[in-house]
């Protein structure tokens, strides 16, 4: 068919130079915008024998025998069967690929703070997570340490789980034009792999990466992670980073039920040393997965949050593991134009500030409120 087509347009090739028809019939026509390759040298008589004016050829190009040009349907269809055109394509729109603000950032105000400038830059924030992918178009990772000495583990900057990456993303995700942007596009992230790929560690595990934490001087110490078994040296270990200045905050746990009335926060965030976040969707409403209890101190997004994964791609997350990072972010953003404050009493100032929503034991002071805070 395709033989049969090619010679029919070789005809038509033939009969259009002593046929006004064509030309008449081509001006009727509605034109579009088309791109024409030749196979060999272009033959711009090949283009006016299909009844193309000079002034429809928009541009011949240089690299290659390519011609950009208005065209009627028919035009089109016959150049396209013509054994000398490699190729005819309309020529398709095209846009700057944009930047998504996931809901929670505005919900928690940072987009109010970041576009007066409170970016959370020289901040320095720990993800004690799986890792992050250090290569993601939307992340700058600053550093990083691995609690592993295997060969699968042993790299901070490799995530095969995807969790740091996300919540990486929800704290410092680039202000970029790709993909998402963080709370604190700002602030330097650090990857502290304390969990494995398969997103099990233990607290030995994170006691070594909460004392990384301390002495390479991090700020703030995300941990999106947590157990159900208290431990006395883990409580040791969170309560010297709060005695060393750096504010700790904690995921509450995916363990509530839909009443909301168990007391269920997991550790560490259970530490008094500690911020537990529980998680709210767009409507402020406790997630039901959302752990409760009199621990509960701040809440933030963690139903259907976009960010960052490993492979340069994105993906929407639930979990108070999505929740904790907001707060961090927050954190950095305050922290950054308040440097004077010290971790308690930037910690109480959260507090002072988070928009009130219900129960203590649900939602604790709030929802975090990020220029609020920078204002107060």
């Amino acid at each position: 068919m395709k033989k049969l087509l090619a010679t029919l347009g070789i005809i038509a090739l033939l009969v259009a130079p002593i046929s006004t028809g064509i030309s008449a019939a081509a001006e009727d026509e509605s034109k579009e915008d088309y791109l024409v390759m030749f196979d060999g040298p272009a033959q711009k008589g090949l283009l006016n024998a299909f009844g193309v004016d000079d002034e429809d050829i928009l541009r011949d190009y240089d690299l290659l025998p390519v011609y950009h040009i208005n065209l009627t349907e028919g035009q089109a269809e016959g150049l396209d069967n013509h054994p000398q055109i490699q190729h005819v394509e309309e020529n398709a729109d095209a846009q700057a690929f944009s930047q998504t603000e996931p809901w929670g950032i505005p919900h928690v105000e940072g987009t109010d703070s970041r576009d007066e400038g409170y970016t959370g830059e020289g901040v320095n924030v720990a993800v004690l997570d799986t890792g992050i992918d250090a290569s993601h178009e939307d992340l700058d990772v600053a550093g990083g340490h691995s609690v592993f000495d295997d060969a699968e583990n042993s790299d901070p900057y490799y995530d095969e789980n995807g969790h740091g990456t996300h919540v990486a993303g929800t704290v410092a995700a680039l202000d970029n034009d790709l993909g998402v942007v963080g709370v604190a596009p700002d602030a330097s992230v650090y990857a502290v792999k304390v969990l494995d790929n398969s997103g099990s560690g233990s607290y030995a595990g994170i006691a070594e990466g909460i004392e990384w934490s301390i002495q390479n001087d991090m700020d703030i110490i995300n941990m999106s992670l947590g157990g159900s078994q208290s431990s006395s040296i883990l409580e040791e270990y969170t309560d010297l980073a709060y005695e060393e200045g750096v504010l700790v905050v904690a995921a509450a746990g995916n363990d509530g039920n839909r009443g909301g009335n168990n007391d269920s926060v997991g550790y560490p965030a259970k530490y008094d040393s500690a911020i537990a976040v529980a998680a709210v969707d767009e409507n402020n409403q406790r997630a039901t997965f959302s752990s409760t209890g009199p621990d509960v101190e701040l809440s933030a997004p963690g139903v259907d949050v976009l960010s960052s994964v490993p492979g340069d791609s994105y993906d929407t997350y639930n979990g108070t593991s999505m929740a904790s990072p907001h707060v961090a972010g927050v954190a950095a953003q305050v922290w950054a134009e308040k440097p004077e404050l010290s971790n308690v009493e930037l910690r109480e100032l959260l507090q002072d500030t988070a928009d009130e929503l219900g129960a203590s034991h649900q939602y604790g002071h709030g929802l975090v409120q990020s220029y609020e805070a920078i204002q107060h």
